[in-house]
C-alpha cells in the first residue's frame, strides 16, 4: 500500500509542477519533435486528390459555412 501512495504522490507532484509551468509560461505542453510541420508536411492528409470521405466532409463544412454566412447577411 505504501508503494501505491508513494507513486500517487510522485505523479501528483509532476502534475503540480506541470501546472505551475503552464501558469508561468502560458504555453501548452508540446512534444519535442515538432509534429508534421517539422518534416515539411502541411496537413495530415498530404494527398494530391482527397478521398471521397474527405471530399464529403469538405462539402459538408462548406455548406455549413455558407449557411452561417447567409444567416449573417439576412
Amino acid at each position: 500500500m505504501s508503494s501505491f501512495i508513494a507513486a500517487f504522490v510522485v505523479l501528483l507532484a509532476f502534475f503540480v509542477l506541470m501546472s505551475i509551468g503552464y501558469i508561468v509560461k502560458r504555453k501548452a505542453v508540446a512534444g519535442s519533435c515538432g509534429g508534421l510541420g517539422a518534416v515539411g508536411i502541411a496537413k495530415a492528409c498530404d494527398c494530391d486528390e482527397p478521398c471521397d470521405r474527405r471530399k464529403a466532409k469538405m462539402a459538408k463544412e462548406q455548406a455549413r459555412l455558407d449557411k452561417l454566412n447567409q444567416d449573417r447577411i439576412i
